[in-house]
């Protein structure tokens, strides 16, 4: 599996990108097949309170998977992601086994 990182409008801290490296990395045992994860974080500008937001995508063969969320912390926001992306794989891999 591919990923890629990309911090838009400031520096990501190493924490951070480890961070996101270690919640990503839920999706390997998820689904096999995974070509890649692109991740962006950016700042929203003007600052409003929820002006951190993280994307997700992640890329199977014929699907792509994809979520977007805007919170205080860069955390909270990946941790929506992943969880919304989760359910998506879940869903899809229902209906793939139902067919």
């Amino acid at each position: 599996m591919k990923s890629r990182i990309q911090a838009i409008n400031f520096d990501a801290t190493e924490e951070l990108v480890a961070y996101v490296e270690k919640k990503i990395s839920k999706f390997e045992k998820l689904i096999d097949g995974i070509l890649n994860v692109d991740v962006y974080l950016k700042l929203v500008k003007p600052k409003i309170s929820a002006d951190k937001e993280a994307g997700i995508k992640v890329s199977i063969p014929n699907v792509d998977f994809f979520s977007s969320k805007a919170c205080e912390t860069f955390e909270e926001a990946i941790d929506l992601c992943v969880d919304a992306i989760e359910k998506q794989i879940k869903k899809h891999k229902e209906k793939i086994s139902k067919k």
